[in-house]
């Protein structure tokens, strides 16, 4: 579902301190044309505090970020901590580094240049996007993965450096992993793609390759899917994605799993399954959502929240 953004712009820019050392004329272009089209306050916060802070006093401007995609999920963190993610759109002007900082933003369908960016702030359509939470109140806006992808620039729990670009086709064309998706209609169980083969049970991996590693490589982890058995603990897998369909309303309100099988347990076709919950469990595993790396952690339950939070993007 979309709907116009207000024709009346109160807005509270938000530009985030990384985006004003990295690029300050990509930050003073878009602050430019949001003040040209709009009532605007400016915010120039220097720490998490302070954008807490601004944010609490925004009466009924519509926060804008100007910033990466790591500064996009600071203030979607914070606004569902407060439980006010719904009370009104964000709008959002990447700036990053380079492009793998913004990937998340441009699979959203945000401009990444800041003139077009600015200006669907002003004349886009507030659309209603899905969010993932997890069992400790941790948010996916795009999708996570299992194992975590390395970080690029050695990024650790909780960082933000290692932006990859791995959930990109989830929020638009599920390319790669999510293409052999077996669609279901809403409220049915999910379709899951595969038999589940039997294994044999693997010798835990010496020193150096992490917990819940088979001798031969794999991941020992338990993946269910509103209950249904998707992966066991002796059946190694390669990899376990999580999508959200992105705009709400192209999806059927669940989100899309796919299990690799890993070549140690004779590979095979992904398993797959549309579901509002997703249970993984084993030995320690670290996960990466979003730009973040999380864990490690034996279980962990991310739950789909349909149309939980809105962005403002082009009307095109």
């Amino acid at each position: 579902m979309s709907a116009p953004a207000p024709t009346e712009h109160q807005l509270l820019v938000v530009i985030d301190p990384t985006a004003r050392r990295i690029d300050g004329e990509a930050v003073r272009i878009a602050k430019d044309v949001l003040c040209a089209g709009a009532t605007a306050k400016v915010c120039l916060p220097e720490d998490p505090e302070e954008m807490a802070r601004a944010l609490s006093r925004r009466g009924s401007r519509r926060p804008v970020v100007v910033g990466d995609d790591a500064a996009l999920l600071r203030i979607v963190a914070l606004l569902h901590r407060e439980r006010a993610l719904s009370a009104s759109a964000l709008a959002l002007v990447p700036v990053g580094e380079s492009a793998t900082e913004v990937a998340l933003a441009r699979a959203l369908g945000v401009p990444t240049g800041p003139v077009e960016a600015a200006r669907a702030v002003l004349d886009g359509v507030d659309r209603q996007l899905d969010l993932l939470v997890d069992d400790s109140d941790g948010i996916v806006l795009g999708g996570l993965r299992i194992p975590a992808v390395p970080a690029a620039r050695g990024g650790g729990g909780g960082g933000t450096g290692g932006r990859g670009r791995w959930w990109e086709p989830g929020l638009r064309t599920c390319r790669t992993l999510v293409r052999s998706l077996t669609a279901t209609g809403p409220g049915s169980s999910p379709s899951v793609a595969g038999a589940l083969p039997s294994q044999s049970r693997g010798q835990e991996q010496g020193p150096g390759q992490g917990p819940g590693r088979g001798e031969r490589g794999g991941h020992r982890l338990r993946v269910e899917a509103d209950g249904v058995l998707l992966a066991d603990l002796d059946q190694p897998v390669e990899a376990v994605s999580v999508t959200t369909a992105g705009t709400h309303s192209d999806d059927d309100g669940l989100a899309r799993v796919v299990v690799q099988p890993s070549a140690e347990g004779g590979g095979g076709a992904p398993r797959t399954a549309r579901a509002r919950a997703v249970t993984v469990s084993g030995p320690d595993f670290r996960y990466r959502a979003d730009t973040r790396v999380g864990g490690p952690v034996r279980t962990r339950t991310w739950t789909l929240q349909p149309a939980a939070w809105r962005l403002t993007l082009p009307r095109d």
